[in-house]
């Protein structure tokens, strides 16, 4: 038990320091380590599996919806960056620039992708001619690359994983639907797959991707009050098409130009697991991530029968579930220890008394919560206590949520709440940006996360002007 402790003490609590508590978690959880590159991170094996779980889910709803994937290239011409004006002055700062190739200096410089709009444009411009064409629906899952100041694992990286969808449509009102019915698909993989409830709507116009008429986000609040923006999805009108001459023969034999989506999840994603779920232990992981389902653990496993019995159990199960039987020749306490901290959702203890008696121990690693299970019923009570732990995590990341959200009529209230209760903060807004710099420059980084599709009337005027308010809006700051 003495190693148990040590384990556990390792990581500093969340409520001491949690930044330090979220940088103990990605590192003895084995999810990352440091590259040699700044803000580069090595994604180890642990880490890796819990993305494919992600990929392999949100695949499969995008397929259902009607995308296709595909492959863009990594590099992208300065003179095709160029082309749409406001969404490179958008990236600039963050651009990684390729000069050289080989020995030789190129005639031009080369950008390593911060995203793949203007890629997506320069094909459909070759495809895209009859109205027959349309939609073009599709997906890329890659590496991006935005040179960034301050890193943080998963946060906020140089390099990072994700997947963006870039559609074409032949009417405005087609490609609104595919914007809002993405960010849907969004809320719902959060809900069912992560157990993260969120706030969902519209980014105001200073807070939307560049170029975009029009950007929707999906906003979960990490346990300790702070939001991160979990996953965007942007209209672009017909300016993109414009700017790259992408044009159509309409249902009217006229010359068209077709109307353009992007949107995209990265793994910040996993970033929002650590934060939402995660305990002084270390990581607590919803069951359809989580790269093992199932730990069992043998007790005095060098007794006749106990190892038989675990291996019987393991062939069993892993017919139907993700299942790690730990025969290694630590203590069950370490083991203990080592499985909280991956954050395995359910884990089975056997020892020579269980096996008298037909039974097992089953513990959840949301709560704790222990209880007796007979090995006759173990394939009917395991999707039980996965289901359990699932709602478990939503019902306690959905209370967190509910309490650190609160409510300012005036600008006083909300530099008050600003300053001593974490969380998001609902109030209403004019509608200028003025508004948004005071209100970020006033409270040290508070800016507007969304205004919700269903919006409150708290009053009638801003928080920040007294002038006639247009939009509730909800506030908070964010990693």
């Amino acid at each position: 038990m003495a190693n148990n402790k040590k384990m556990v003490e390792a990581i500093t609590s969340m409520e001491e320091d949690f930044a330090k508590w979220y940088t103990d978690v990605v590192k003895k959880a084995e999810l990352v380590d440091y590259a040699s590159v700044k803000g580069c991170m090595i994604i180890r094996p642990y880490g890796y599996a819990i993305w494919e779980n992600m990929q392999k889910d949100l695949d499969a709803r995008f397929k259902k919806t009607g995308h296709e994937n595909i492959y863009m290239p990594l590099l992208i011409p300065e003179s095709l960056l160029q082309k749409e004006k406001d969404h490179v002055e958008g990236f600039a700062p963050e651009v990684a620039w390729v000069t050289q190739g080989g020995e030789n200096k190129l005639a031009e410089r080369l950008a390593i992708r911060p995203t793949s709009e203007v890629l997506f444009c320069e094909h459909y411009q070759k495809i895209i001619n009859s109205y027959r064409d349309l939609p073009k629906l599709y997906n890329q899952w890659c590496n991006v690359m935005r040179w960034e100041k301050t890193t943080r694992p998963f946060l906020r990286s140089s390099e990072f994983l994700w997947q963006e969808g870039h559609t074409m449509h032949e009417t405005a009102d087609e490609a609104m639907e595919e914007t809002l019915r993405m960010l849907q698909v969004y809320k719902d993989f959060y809900a069912e797959t992560l157990a993260i409830p969120a706030i969902v709507g519209k980014k105001t116009d200073k807070e939307k991707f560049a170029g975009a008429l029009a950007t929707y986000t999906i906003e979960p609040m990490m346990h300790n009050g702070v939001a991160l923006q979990g996953g965007t999805s942007h209209y672009f009108g017909d300016g993109f098409a414009k700017s790259f001459g992408i044009s159509f023969t309409g249902r009217d034999n006229k010359q068209q130009f077709p109307h353009q989506t992007s949107w995209g999840v990265s793994t910040r994603m996993m970033g929002a697991v650590i934060m939402v779920h995660g305990d002084d232990n270390g990581l607590v992981l919803p069951p359809k991530i989580a790269p093992i389902q199932v730990a069992i653990i043998p007790i005095a496993m060098h007794k006749e029968g106990v190892l038989e019995k675990a291996n019987e159990l393991k062939a069993m199960l892993e017919e139907k579930f993700r299942v790690k039987l730990d025969d290694r020749d630590n203590s069950p306490g370490w083991k203990f220890a080592e499985y909280e901290m991956k954050g395995v959702p359910v884990r089975l203890e056997i020892g020579p008394k269980d096996i008298e008696q037909n039974q097992c121990v089953l513990v959840r690693r949301d709560n704790r919560e222990k209880i007796i299970v007979s090995l006759d019923n173990l394939m009917e009570e395991i999707p039980k206590a996965l289901q359990a732990v699932h709602d478990g995590l939503y019902e306690r990341a959905l209370k967190n949520l509910e309490e650190k959200t609160h409510t300012a009529k005036t600008f006083e209230e909300f530099l008050d709440i600003a300053e001593n209760k974490p969380g998001f903060i609902k109030a209403m807004w004019c509608g200028d940006v003025e508004c948004e710099n005071k209100i970020k420059d006033a409270t040290g980084g508070v800016k507007s996360r969304c205004i919700p599709f269903e919006e409150e009337h708290i009053s009638d005027v801003c928080v920040c002007c007294g002038k006639p308010a247009k939009h509730q809006v909800f506030w908070g700051k964010q990693y």
